[in-house]
């Protein structure tokens, strides 16, 4: 497989007259760890149904794979793209076990009827459960877990087709102080895992951002900002025009914080002259 995971070559996508992405052009390698930072409408939802080629461009190319959209088999190239998404996936049936939750992912299902499975794919099934904290979690029913869970759940789902790219749209939304950060702790370890897919992470919020993350992208009004290594994307003045606000970026443990810049102070007006004695 060439290097390249996912190649965007000017990329276009509009509706109704309007440019959800305008002439994007984005590459991810074998290996990294990418996070798509924006505000709402930046583009970053089309962006990951062009990644996961459940859309295709108004104009522009994707390889995907190694493959070039609109001359391969859709259903054989997405076996292949694990994807966790409110919007491009459907959560599991709420009565559904858990483990049949994940384990359906193998026959692209959601829902399990009479098909059948092997010992090994339901070992595989609760091998990652078991590695996204879950393991406790086998027996229960998919309606009954709480947000946190739910999430986790999804996350292994994606992976039981062992894909080589991962899509996590704004894996931490919604989740209390404790459940993101639990969740981040998870994603912090696989992110560590050589044997990891390629990772694409959504999000708005730089405090989502899990330690091991390798490269960054900022999407404004359809358009690219800045891509590149973390360190050299995750800057105030990038974000503060990212995001149309003067923020203020800090870092501490590879983990990403913001706030709103602090306003220079007024300049002093000049003392008046002493009076003539």
């Amino acid at each position: 497989m060439p290097d390249a995971v996912l190649r965007l070559d000017k990329v276009t996508v509009r509706r109704d007259g309007v440019d959800l992405l305008r002439d994007v052009s984005w590459v991810v390698n074998q290996g990294e760890r990418w996070v798509v930072l924006g505000p709402n409408g930046a583009g970053k939802t089309t962006l990951l149904q062009i990644a996961s080629s459940r859309l295709f461009p108004t104009a522009g190319t994707v390889d995907l794979l190694g493959a070039r959209l609109g001359r391969v088999n859709l259903h054989d190239l997405r076996y292949r793209v694990g994807v966790v998404s409110p919007v491009l996936t459907d959560a599991p049936p709420p009565d559904e076990r858990v483990l049949d939750a994940v384990v359906t992912a193998g026959w692209s299902v959601l829902g399990r009827a009479d098909e059948a499975y092997d010992d090994v794919d339901l070992r595989r099934a609760a091998d990652l459960l078991g590695q996204f904290g879950c393991r406790g979690l086998v027996e229960r029913t998919f309606g009954t877990l709480s947000e946190g869970e739910r999430k986790r759940v999804q996350i292994a789902r994606a992976l039981m087709t062992d894909p080589e790219l991962l899509l996590l749209d704004e894996p931490a939304g919604g989740l209390d102080l404790g459940a993101r950060e639990a969740l981040l702790r998870l994603l912090t370890r696989f992110a560590a895992d050589p044997v990891a897919p390629v990772t694409v992470l959504v999000s708005h919020h730089v405090e989502e951002i899990p330690v091991g993350v390798t490269h960054a992208l900022l999407l404004r009004r359809g358009q690219v900002l800045a891509a590149g290594p973390v360190a050299e994307v995750m800057l105030s003045e990038r974000l503060s025009a990212c995001f149309g606000i003067p923020l203020e970026i800090t870092s501490s443990a590879g983990r990403y914080a913001a706030r709103l810049a602090a306003p220079a102070p007024r300049p002093r007006p000049p003392a008046p002259a002493p009076a003539p004695a």
